[in-house]
């Protein structure tokens, strides 16, 4: 699959965040059928995302059309790296562009010795994704009784309350 990542631009910002917004809410709306209607994940999450220093934003691009999008945390002195914000449109759910996507990003960044990212507990399909596709490991759960240390807000996470069971925190060891 020819995929690529196409850089958003500042300007681009509100139409990026509207559709992960869309991705994430109807994923988390069909694990947990009920939940309230708040757009996940908020968007002073996103833009904190957006304009972290060391953010780098994209478009995942296949045959000329933006088919989900990407924010990854750089760090170019310890090479470890952060897999921030990641969604494919629903409508290409299943297609395998989420696989080639992650394989676009390694490749953009070769000198990763560490990249990690975290995920809902209830996201069986992204905790598949991570562990059996692209060799994430499954290195800590934040939850009550063990908070996520990177939250300075008293929650476990970035969640909507209804969301707020826990995370998974993963890491991929670059060469292993």
């Amino acid at each position: 699959m020819n995929v690529f990542l196409d850089q958003v631009r500042e300007y681009e910002f509100p139409a990026f965040k509207k559709k992960l917004q869309e991705a994430f809410t109807t994923a988390a709306k069909r694990q947990l059928p009920g939940i309230s209607d708040e757009l996940i994940p908020s968007d002073q999450d996103i833009e904190e995302s957006f304009y972290s220093p060391k953010a780098e934003t994209y478009y995942i691009m296949y045959q000329g059309k933006k088919v989900g999008g990407v924010v990854v945390s750089i760090d170019k002195e310890t090479h470890h790296n952060s897999l921030d914000l990641f969604f494919i449109s629903t409508e290409h759910h299943n297609s395998g562009l989420g696989y080639a996507a992650w394989n676009a990003i390694e490749a953009r960044y070769p000198e990763t010795e560490v990249w990690e990212t975290v995920t809902p507990y209830f996201e069986k399909r992204n905790i598949h994704f991570y562990v059996n596709k692209c060799g994430f490991h499954i290195v800590e759960f934040y939850n009550e009784q063990n908070p996520d240390p990177y939250c300075d807000n008293g929650h476990v996470n970035e969640m909507p309350e209804s969301l707020e069971d826990g995370m998974f925190r993963f890491e991929k060891v670059m060469g292993k």
